[in-house]
């Protein structure tokens, strides 16, 4: 039985009882070894093995140890220690950094409303944990947002606690993982044992509902499995339609990442602006053909007049040289040293088709991009040859998204310039592949919505 002033680990003493949920307990404490004043309260969370605590309750509490152990973020408590005491029952103990403040629950509880100003801003700062949880390698899912588990600062800042039913990697087919979540939160699909990165989103909307209504998303009543608060909120409407999107109950039709839900919010756009209403831009050279089981774009070349002009007279260039150096090399041929002068041709060919083939590159060759169910290709083409292929696992795809990248450039008096172009980018678990350099931004964002759509 713990009691308050008892002394764990020779360390950590229990000064008051913060949550008991009748599987863990939760104690503020005071760590008799710190260094720091600062750091001498922690939050000591207990687990006795035994009676009502099953292996999966243990399996969670020490998967998240392992995570916070490798979690250094601002917004997120910091681990401190993980021990066990065997003690007539079988104790597990799980120490972090004290952040003083309350959870949103106790605030909603106090009768606190948020307004929607304060209510964009907890969006913003827990998209921004999501946006650092759900890019580390391999992601990690929290899959248990709620009021309860964000803690609000007196200087209103807001924490992300309790990652007891975190996901340290995506589920793969075959393997289970035990369901958790809280009902209202947690979407449909994360009960199914089908957790993504959208199901954190949904469970914040959900939360971010909860604070603008006053109302649990379990309370409120739904349509065709929607959350129905529009008539609860009297704020502004592409904030309400945001909300709407990142709720939607079909995992395929929601706002899938972190980035793109906060990229949404702070430009004031709904997900289907962004995205779902663009149409090919119509001077667009662009051709897309798409089927049930595949999707094909090719990219035409565009080169510039200074381009085709350059590419000319490189071309003389290179012919009127190679026929000086070929009338002399045969004249050595003939009177001089004709071993030497064949390896002195032989190089020079080699250095002129080299460049000859750069420059066929660069003015004529096209990008062609082919996705499947099972892999994708982006592709270097010049004429109908295929120069290049570069083959990922279309099932490892994460986002897709215009972006942008900035060629730097010096000119003779040493003064830099900076040019951008747009392009495509397939983000995959591990790495990018862009395509599209040079087309417009409508292009762009036109083929990003294109890929997307395909693949829900």
């Amino acid at each position: 039985m713990l009691e308050a002033e008892q002394i764990l680990q020779n360390r950590y003493q229990l000064q008051r009882k913060l949550g008991d949920n009748g599987v863990r307990q939760t104690w503020l404490a005071q760590d008799l070894q710190a260094n720091d004043t600062k750091q001498q309260q922690v939050v000591v969370k207990l687990l006795a093995f035994g009676g009502t605590v099953q292996w999966d309750d243990l399996k969670l509490f020490e998967r998240e140890a392992q995570i916070l152990q490798q979690l250094d973020h601002p917004r997120i408590p910091q681990y401190v220690d993980y021990f066990c005491i065997d003690d007539r029952n079988l104790w597990f103990g799980l120490v972090q950094a004290y952040i003083p403040g309350a959870s949103l629950k106790e605030k909603l509880a106090q009768g606190q409303r948020f307004t929607e100003k304060q209510v964009r801003q907890i969006a913003i700062d827990i998209l921004n944990i999501l946006i650092h949880l759900h890019e580390l390698n391999p992601a990690i899912l929290h899959r248990d947002i709620k009021p309860s588990n964000l803690l609000w600062t007196e200087d209103e800042q807001i924490y992300l606690v309790d990652f007891g039913a975190v996901q340290d990697k995506a589920a793969k087919e075959g393997v289970t993982f035990t369901v958790v979540g809280t009902y209202g939160y947690a979407p449909m699909e994360q009960f199914g044992g089908r957790a993504v990165a959208a199901s954190d989103i949904y469970a914040l909307g959900a939360t971010l509902i909860h604070l603008l209504t006053g109302i649990s998303p379990a309370e409120l009543p739904q349509k065709d499995m929607r959350i129905q608060f529009h008539d609860k909120v009297n704020g502004n409407s592409a904030f309400v339609k945001w909300l709407s999107e990142i709720t939607e109950p079909s995992v395929e039709r929601r706002i899938s990442t972190a980035r793109e839900a906060l990229d949404a919010l702070k430009n004031n756009r709904t997900f289907s602006t962004m995205f779902r209403q663009v149409q090919k831009p119509r001077h667009s050279q662009v051709m897309l053909n798409k089927s049930d089981s595949y999707l094909s774009i090719k990219l035409p070349k565009q080169p510039t007049v200074i381009e085709v002009f350059g590419f000319s007279m490189t071309v003389l260039f290179l012919v009127l040289t190679g026929f000086v150096f070929l009338a002399g090399i045969l004249a050595v041929l003939l009177f001089a040293a004709p071993l030497f002068a064949l390896g002195l041709l032989l190089v020079l060919c080699l250095i002129w088709w080299t460049m000859l083939d750069g420059l066929l590159l660069s003015a004529f060759a096209h990008q062609r991009v082919y996705i499947t169910k099972d892999y994708f290709s982006v592709e270097l083409w010049l004429f109908n040859f295929c120069r290049n292929k570069i083959i990922g696992n279309t099932h490892d795809i994460q986002d897709v998204f215009q972006s942008v990248m900035q060629l730097s450039r010096k000119s003779s008096f040493q003064i830099e310039s900076c040019a951008e172009k747009e392009m495509v980018t397939i983000q995959t678990e591990h790495k990018r592949y862009s395509f599209g350099m040079g087309l417009s931004a409508m292009e762009c964002v036109w083929l990003a919505n294109e890929i997307k759509d395909w693949l829900r």
